[in-house]
């Protein structure tokens, strides 16, 4: 039977344990300073820090071996001090993501927890020996730890919240814009507007119809980030007329723009529509945006043996190699890298990307000077 390694007292240890009410009061005069602490109350001022504190405690009397050591230098959880499913640090970086902290705030409130230990046991020492250099040490890795353990989960915390509202807004949404759109079609289609409510209305549907798809994005967006995949049924589908369908609808929502449509070879294949026609929307809306306003954008269709291949080009600013392989990640404009002012919400080609994927596709991006941007998307038929 192995016997248990023996605990060695800490000075930092035993001052925290003797003065720890006056370092939670510190704590808390420091967290009124920040402006979301100016009305709340003590207990939640207070949140987690004895519970964080005893944490601490328990790991300056505990024995840690090298690898041990590595790991908490590296920001892995010690499991040992884990009391439930969170830990305290966890729990308190939770609260402050909910109480409406920034992370600066939060990680302000750990610096002065650390500089008001230091400071305050350090005033009751005269010298300074090996010991208490080390004891120094490994408070500092557990200030950093419980640090590591906050951030990490108010992150978390902060992004699902803003994902849980992008998903409520999307779906809360819908409703009025589709009475928007039912109501701008039954007048369009009656053929009775005259001049200037002809034109009125049909800017009134582009731009209702524009909302929809940026809805459409953000319940995709919201769906995706959970861990869902985009759903696809397969249909007969004819690549033509959709491709045609789309930039039509394209042309309505920018009216000034020139688009140009190319198709050859066999394009039918099995697909599911709906999502192919909000993929391609959003790529030529996109070709549309950041396109120069001189040129065309040009879209090609074209049929192989097994798979389509459909190509969407504009010219307009390069865009740099390095900055490709981030434009299908969420929330990215390409008016970061182009300088073009953008009003979307950066989503588009997020979604494309996940829609190709559902049908087994890929996608490619070039850009050069010569050539301008092409996005190539290859469809298998079936």
């Amino acid at each position: 039977m192995t016997k248990a390694p023996a605990e060695r007292p800490s000075g930092i240890a035993e001052f925290i344990r003797t003065n720890k009410e006056a370092i939670v009061r510190e704590w808390e005069v420091f967290a009124r300073t920040l402006p979301m602490g100016e009305d709340m109350n003590t207990v939640a001022l207070r949140d987690h820090a004895v519970e964080m504190l005893d944490v601490i405690v328990r790991d300056l009397e505990t024995q840690q071996s090298a690898a041990e050591t590595d790991a908490k230098a590296k920001g892995r959880t010690d499991r040992r001090i884990r009391s439930g499913l969170s830990t305290a640090a966890e729990q308190h970086g939770a609260g402050r993501a909910e109480s409406g902290f920034d992370i600066s705030q939060m990680v302000g409130e750990f610096r002065a927890l650390r500089a008001s230990v230091v400071r305050l046991w350090s005033a009751q020492r005269e010298t300074a020996n090996h010991d208490d250099l080390d004891d120094l040490i490994r408070f500092n890795e557990a200030i950093d730890q419980t640090i590591a353990e906050s951030i990490t989960r108010f992150a978390r915390d902060i992004a699902e919240s803003k994902e849980r509202f992008l998903a409520i807004l999307g779906h809360d949404l819908r409703t009025p814009l589709g009475a928007v759109m039912t109501s701008t079609k039954f007048m369009l289609d009656t053929g009775e507007l005259e001049e200037p409510n002809l034109t009125l209305i049909k800017r009134m549907s582009a731009s209702a119809t524009r909302m929809n798809h940026m809805v459409l994005d953000l319940l995709d967006f919201t769906r995706t980030r959970f861990g869902d995949t985009i759903p696809v049924v397969r249909v007969d589908t004819d690549l033509r007329k959709l491709v045609h369908d789309v930039v039509h609808e394209v042309a309505t929502m920018y009216p000034s723009s020139i688009v140009r449509v190319e198709s050859a070879g066999d394009l039918t294949g099995q697909w599911d529509r709906e999502r192919l026609i909000q993929a391609l929307t959003n790529l030529v809306a996109n070709a549309v945006q950041h396109g120069s306003n001189k040129s065309p954008i040009r879209v090609a269709v074209q049929g192989l043996d097994r798979d389509v291949i459909v190509t969407v080009q504009n010219e307009g600013p390069v865009i740099p190699p390095n900055d490709i392989a981030s434009l299908f990640s969420p929330m990215k404009h390409r008016s970061e890298t182009s300088g073009k002012a953008s009003h979307h919400l950066g989503l588009g080609l997020f979604i494309v990307d996940k829609i190709v994927a559902a049908h087994k596709g890929s996608i490619d991006v070039r850009s050069s000077r010569e050539e301008g941007t092409t996005f190539e998307v290859r469809l298998p038929r079936s």
